[in-house]
């Protein structure tokens, strides 16, 4: 299953680093929210978009946009790269491969490099409305792209 603009946004509860449970569904009304699921933690180009979204987040804000970033990975590992970045949005963990499949962002068998490795998250963003409706969506087939963070700023600058 994948999702399309004019959709409502699956609702999604997934656990941040801390051990804190962060819902979709919390936001609406509220600010629109930017939905980043990337591959893996530790990889190159995963660290430069959630880095360059980082330093990026003055930007965000003044869209009144939350950043939610999603992986696979457990949230022990994503905790140890959020200490080691400073990243000043939630990542959250779909270990249990729930929310990515939803989104149509999901490999189920994902050849980089040497590694085959089944169920992973695929590079995407998306962006929900504050009335739970996605306004923009990318799913990228290489993950060795990033989205296109100046389409994701448009789109915002439409909903502020």
């Amino acid at each position: 299953m994948s999702v399309k603009v004019g959709d409502a946004a699956p609702d999604f509860t997934l656990r941040n680093t801390n051990n804190e449970a962060v819902s979709l569904s919390s936001f609406k009304g509220k600010s629109n929210v930017v939905i980043l699921f990337f591959p893996a933690v530790g990889t190159s180009v995963c660290e430069k978009e959630l880095c360059s979204t980082r330093d990026g987040m003055k930007d965000y804000e003044n869209l009144n946009a939350q950043v939610l970033a999603i992986s696979v990975d457990s949230p022990f590992a994503q905790k140890m790269w959020v200490d080691r970045h400073q990243f000043n949005f939630p990542l959250l963990s779909d270990f249990n491969k729930e929310v990515a499949p939803k989104y149509g962002a999901f490999y189920d068998l994902w050849l980089a490099g040497k590694w085959d490795l089944k169920g992973v998250a695929k590079r995407s963003a998306f962006v929900v409305d504050k009335n739970g409706v996605i306004q923009y969506a990318e799913v990228l087939e290489n993950a060795g792209e990033e989205p296109n963070y100046n389409s994701i700023q448009s789109v915002l600058k439409k909903l502020s």
